[in-house]
């Protein structure tokens, strides 16, 4: 009888065998396999060919195998080479700094530091004076308009904003938001007023982005304030399904590409009401916001003409369009045949413009390589002047003080803004003033939700069909 240990034996020496000969099948390069290799031998030839280090994770190559492997490799083209191999998987490479190459799972909204910079110089050579910049700009704009929906929007119905009770502090005021921009569908925020206001304001907006507390953390609730006691009517909103907005839809359809036509709508609508202010001035109309809010930003500068200042911060890049379906959903950046958050930010030109970028994270490069490329879109209307670059090589992904220092002076100079309202006896620009509300004071739909309206929509299949789309994400509904 043969005992369990001695089956565990002849079991273990059954296994190494089906390996082997798995192996050996694999390795057996002729027709009969259509020439079937495991993508890691492939890889490692690669390397070998063309001298090179390729960085992976062995768990995102294992169990790979490919049909005609050893074929697909051009001896004269490392990164053709490359593609070849690693397109089947969804895979993609990127060149990191030192000339190694590092394996990583394809994503269509990151791309590495050379082929944004090979992707820049094609977008530069399509245009060399304002006409064809003009050209290229309209067509990027209509594209994009269609992409997000906004095209096929509903009006904004008639209904009067819900607004709360006005809290006064010392230079401004805040009262709460819910516009209905589309039927059933609402926009919550705060607008912060001068106060006292007695004559025409700068509108300020400031869309929201993907950071902790949304609207209602103290870095958003100061730079609302601080551009109010400048002399701004400021509104902020908040991110579709963020904050007041998953009293209609929960939070996981944040990720459903509707959500980026929402926040473009909301931006758009929410100045519609802003405008209608007694004291709005139409002529000076303000963006800016961080990360998410700073994508947005470009996009509602790029698409609607009464913005007249922009500043996005941390979002300017070329090898970076966001990560989140709310910036990166609906394909805007397949306009013309290829665009980049670099191109989208250059369409502002020739208003003025406030990039700030920082040293850790995808706006590393923004001096060197996009902010050039901006600039030279602004060159074409005699205006270089009025694109900056504040960029901060010791700081990460934020909008913390140190970007909001250099965007009230901006804002300030080219909104018509009183700075000193906010400088202390020493002369410096002085937050500390600014009144931190808790977030129930921030609620315009009430603690307990009693002033959501009866129309409310809360099916994210019946957003889709406001636009006369299908909302095929079936999993997360």
């Amino acid at each position: 009888m043969i005992t369990n240990r001695h089956t565990g034996k002849i079991q273990v020496k059954l296994i190494v065998l089906l390996v082997l000969f798995s192996m050996l099948k694999l390795s057996a390069q002729t027709s009969d396999t259509n020439f079937r290799k495991p993508v890691i031998e492939t890889i490692k030839k690669i390397a070998s060919i063309f001298k090179v280090t390729i960085n992976y994770n062995e768990k995102l190559l294992q169990d790979k195998t490919l049909e005609y492997a050893d074929w697909k490799i051009d001896p004269n083209n490392l990164e053709v080479s490359l593609a070849n191999i690693l397109a089947p998987f969804h895979l993609t490479t990127f060149k990191q700094a030192d000339g190694t190459y590092e394996i990583r799972a394809f994503q269509h909204h990151r791309v590495s530091i050379p082929k944004s910079e090979e992707r820049l110089a094609f977008l530069s050579g399509l245009y060399d004076d304002k006409e064809t910049w003009e050209t290229r700009k309209e067509a990027l704009k209509q594209c994009m308009l269609s992409a997000f929906g906004i095209d096929k929007a509903p009006k904004m119905p008639n209904s009067k904003p819900i607004l709360t009770k006005k809290r006064k502090y010392k230079g401004y005021t805040v009262e709460n938001i819910a516009l209905e921009i589309l039927p059933g569908v609402y926009t919550t925020g705060s607008i912060y007023k001068p106060y006292p206001l007695n004559k025409k304001a700068a509108i300020v907006v400031t869309p929201n982005g993907h950071f902790g507390d949304g609207r209602y953390r103290k870095d958003e609730q100061i730079r609302c304030a601080m551009l109010a006691k400048m002399g701004a009517m400021v509104v902020n909103f908040d991110l579709f399904a963020w904050g007041e907005s998953q009293l209609q839809f929960p939070s996981t359809t944040h990720r459903n590409s509707i959500a980026s036509t929402i926040q473009v709508l909301s931006g758009m609508r929410l100045l519609d009401h802003m405008l209608t202010l007694k004291h709005a001035d139409a002529s000076r109309v303000g963006v800016t916001g961080g990360s998410g809010g700073g994508s947005h930003t470009m996009f509602l500068a790029a698409l609607d003409d009464r913005v007249t200042v922009s500043v996005p911060v941390v979002m300017v890049s070329a090898n970076h369009s966001g990560g989140c379906p709310c910036e990166s959903g609906r394909g805007i950046h397949l306009c013309g045949n290829g665009t980049n958050n670099a191109e989208v930010a250059a369409m502002t030109a020739p208003k003025p413009q406030l990039i700030i970028s920082d040293g850790k994270d995808w706006t590393q490069f923004v001096p060197q390589l996009e902010f050039p490329f901006i600039q030279k879109t602004y060159g074409f209307y005699g205006k270089k002047d009025l694109v900056e670059n504040a960029h901060f090589a010791e700081e990460g992904h934020d909008y913390g003080t140190s970007k909001r220092m250099a965007m009230y002076p901006f804002m300030a100079k080219h909104l018509g803004l009183n700075l000193e309202k906010v400088k202390d006896k020493t002369g410096m620009i002085d937050e500390s003033t600014c009144i931190i509300e808790p977030y129930e004071t921030l609620f315009v739909f009430g603690n307990k939700e009693e002033n959501l309206p009866a129309n409310a929509l809360k099916s994210i299949d019946k957003l889709y069909e406001l636009f006369g789309e299908e909302n095929l994400k079936e999993y997360e509904k």
